[in-house]
C-alpha cells in the first residue's frame, strides 16, 4: 500500500553503500500539521536513490513511499522507503512539466530488485 506526503525537503544525505552492494540515501522533509511541523526521515534504496539527485533543500515535494517493518534481534524496526517524487513548482500555476515528468518517470512502484527485509538490520 502505498502512502504520501507533501513538505519541504530540510535534509538530503550523502549515498551509503554497503559491503553487501546495497545501496541508500536518505532525506528529511518538513511537514506542516498544525502548530507543530513533524520531520519525517525517508529513505530511498538502490535504483531510487538517484531520484534524490535533482533535488535541493527547500523544496516543495510530494513523496510517494511505502511503509516497511522487520523484526531484528527482538526489537523492531519501521522505514519509509520512497520510490516516487514529484516536485511541486510555486512560481507558476502549471507547475514544471520538465520535473514533473523526470521525478514521475524516472521510478517505479516498490523497493526495486534484490532488495530484501533481511538486509540491513535497520
Amino acid at each position: 500500500m502505498a502512502y504520501e506526503l507533501t513538505g519541504k525537503v530540510k535534509l538530503i544525505q550523502e549515498p551509503k553503500t554497503f559491503e553487501s552492494g546495497f545501496t541508500k540515501r536518505e532525506m528529511v522533509v518538513t511537514v506542516e500539521d498544525g502548530k507543530y511541523p513533524q520531520e519525517i526521515n525517508l529513505e530511498f534504496v538502490q535504483d531510487k536513490v538517484a531520484l534524490l539527485d535533482a533535488l535541493s533543500e527547500g523544496m516543495e515535494v510530494t513523496v510517494t513511499f511505502d511503509i516497511r517493518g522487520r523484526e531484528y534481534n527482538g526489537r523492531y524496526f519501521n522505514n519509509l522507503q520512497g520510490w516516487k517524487i514529484v516536485a511541486q513548482d510555486s512560481d507558476s500555476a502549471g507547475g514544471n512539466p520538465a520535473a514533473d515528468e523526470y521525478f514521475s518517470t524516472a521510478s517505479a512502484p516498490g523497493p526495486g530488485p534484490g532488495v530484501g527485509d533481511d538486509d540491513i538490520p535497520f
